[in-house]
């Protein structure tokens, strides 16, 4: 079983447009909502890859009933701290014409020091029966940087670790079996400018110092760095014949690394599975609606460069 943990969840609308034009009165081709945010996104990928799970969030206002609907439906387990704050609303704007994706986003309200201690009730119970864990998404205002350190602390299982900046350095004591920074945000973390291939190498070597594990950095449709200690790997994303919506596609990527870590894969061949994931995700409108059979066929093909 894999605990999908984070603070920062989202009500997400989609829009898309056949055309959009900045400035200008535009109407929408289609529209959608959906939970989303970085630990809802885990949650509703595992939950469709079939992937026994439990995903531990915050929710709260007129975003809260809906959420729960719809993870009930799709057979999701969950256990949901109930918020005095509303859980924010984010906007995605497609444009199928132009290619591009713009988001919206809201920062997510912040929780009273009774919120974070359900929400790490809930997740001490959750971890005793896990066999890996996500731990992903910013922090909310007001939060203890240690918070996912403290998590961690709670109880040793192989972690994938999607957080940056200071709440990523404070958890690095804990040994997180994997981190998930991009370039953009490994960089940021370290507050230094990643130009160069070596400067990328010796930026996830701070990282192991420090104390992770394993690095898994991405960067868009580049190859992903997989990173021991001892050696890097570079994995070249799948083709995908059709990008539809960006949105998710990282949280597949770590829905992916923990499924496979649970069923015993090397991190590598984790990794592979959760790029399959992402691939599949960015051709779909909604997030995280996967398919495990595919996911495991398109995983076999993905090679170290």
């Amino acid at each position: 079983m894999i605990v999908a943990a984070g603070l920062t969840p989202a009500w997400q609308q989609i829009l898309r447009f056949d055309h959009f034009q900045l400035g200008e009165v535009n109407r929408a081709a289609e529209a959608l909502w959906c939970g989303s945010g970085k630990v809802l996104n885990v949650g509703m990928a595992l939950a469709t890859l079939s992937v026994p799970s439990e995903t531990i969030s915050p929710l709260g206002g007129l975003a809260r009933e809906p959420i729960e609907r719809e993870f009930a439906a799709a057979g999701a387990k969950c256990r949901w701290i109930r918020t005095a704050g509303a859980t924010r609303v984010c906007t995605t704007i497609l444009d199928s014409h132009g290619g591009t994706t713009t988001e919206l986003v809201e920062n997510a309200a912040a929780l009273s020091a009774d919120e974070l201690r359900q929400f790490a009730d809930a997740y001490r119970r959750a971890v005793a029966g896990a066999d890996a864990v996500v731990l992903t998404g910013s922090l909310t205002a007001g939060t203890p940087t240690t918070f996912y350190r403290d998590l961690l602390a709670v109880r040793s299982l192989p972690t994938v670790l999607d957080a940056r900046g200071p709440e990523l350095l404070a958890a690095l004591d804990g040994r997180p079996l994997v981190v998930k920074p991009n370039r953009e945000e490994l960089g940021r973390t370290l507050g230094i400018e990643l130009t160069t291939d070596r400067d990328v190498a010796d930026a996830i070597a701070r990282l192991h110092a420090l104390g992770a594990q394993w690095v898994v950095m991405t960067q868009g449709r580049g190859a992903v760095w997989v990173a021991s200690p001892q050696a890097i790997e570079r994995l070249e994303p799948p083709a995908v014949e059709r990008v539809v919506n960006p949105i998710g596609c990282g949280d597949c990527l770590a829905a992916g690394i923990a499924w496979g870590v649970a069923d015993g894969c090397s991190v590598p061949d984790a990794v592979a599975r959760g790029m399959a994931a992402a691939a599949q995700n960015l051709g779909q409108l909604l997030p995280s609606r996967l398919d495990r059979a595919g996911v495991l066929q398109q995983a076999q093909q993905i090679c170290a460069q």
